[in-house]
């Protein structure tokens, strides 16, 4: 049987027709050769969620994106085609999630706990995962005002590390440098003179020890050194200070009266302390004997007198 020409065109035209439609369904998102179970999610907006992107749960992809609506009130209703051998629990939330750092959008389902599952045709709990960047968004902005204060510190410091400044600090930690020179040095010579004097430090030590060790041995004498002497001032607290004082007083009186009458001329002292005849016959006597004393040195024959004969009458 021979096949018209007509008719092997009409057959191509027809298998042509049906790959053209199923592909574009396959392009479009939809699989005609499986059966799929579609949810529905509502989202104020997709942030770059597009058709046939798929839908993931814990990273294992479980359907696709198969369609976006604009509805009247702004909202984007968003329909999900999942494989129907998947059981979503109907508390099941539908997150717009980024999949990588170009900001490639995807589905990622949160199954829930519920114990019973959502329907198809069902309308599950919409979320929207924050995007990358509006988490960097805060910290560059902390980040801008970190640097920012940054630099006016800087520029602080810049203004106030001048040349000058500069020269101080260096001289400053010169002196610092020197002073603790110095202190090293005095340091060894104090250890050179401690080693050199180590005999008679220990010398001191023991001498230290020994007298620590007469001093234990002692211990009952200086005890009773320290006995007797509490003795002593019981007993001189226990003198009668009061009648002591009054004869003392009495004394330095008859001292006073005394030396009144010294000085009244009363009494044989007295006249001879006040009287002047007394100093004037003396000088008188002196300067007789003074007299005598020349006369017998100018004449000395009219006093002695020598024979070796004898005397002549």
């Amino acid at each position: 049987m021979k096949i018209a020409n007509e008719t092997k065109v009409g057959i191509l035209a027809t298998v042509a027709i049906a790959i053209l439609v199923l592909g574009y369904s396959f392009l479009k998102g939809n699989d005609v050769f499986t059966s799929e179970n579609t949810y529905y999610a509502t989202y104020d907006q997709v942030d770059g969620l597009t058709v046939s992107k798929p839908v993931f749960v814990n990273g294992y992809q479980i359907g696709r994106v198969s369609g976006l609506t604009l509805r009247s009130t702004g909202d984007i209703l968003t329909e999900f085609k999942i494989d129907k051998k998947y059981d979503i629990p109907e508390n099941t939330i539908a997150r717009i999630a980024s999949t990588d750092l170009l900001g490639s959008k995807a589905i990622v389902f949160e199954l829930g706990n519920a114990s019973t599952y959502a329907d198809n045709g069902d309308t599950l709990r919409a979320d929207i995962q924050q995007n990358i960047m509006d988490k960097v968004e805060p910290v560059q902005k902390k980040a801008e005002a970190v640097f920012l204060m940054l630099d006016s510190v800087l520029t602080s410091i810049n203004n106030t590390v001048n040349p000058d400044f500069q020269r101080n600090v260096n001289r400053s930690l010169a002196s610092i440098a020197n002073t603790l020179q110095t202190l090293e040095n005095t340091a060894g010579q104090v250890d050179g003179m401690v080693g050199a004097e180590k005999s008679k430090i220990s010398g001191i030590l023991t001498n230290l020890e020994s007298i620590s060790k007469n001093m234990e041995q002692n211990n009952t004498r200086i005890s009773a050194v320290f006995a007797n002497m509490e003795t002593i001032t019981d007993n001189a607290a226990k003198l009668d200070f009061t009648e002591t004082m009054a004869k003392a007083d009495k004394a330095v009186a008859d001292l006073q009266s005394i030396t009144n009458n010294l000085n009244q001329g009363d009494g044989s002292l007295g006249k001879l302390l006040n009287d002047d005849s007394l100093y004037n016959n003396l000088e008188d006597a002196s300067k007789s004997l003074d007299k005598l004393i020349v006369d017998m040195k100018e004449n000395p024959k009219r006093y002695l007198h020598f024979s070796v004969f004898g005397r002549k009458n």
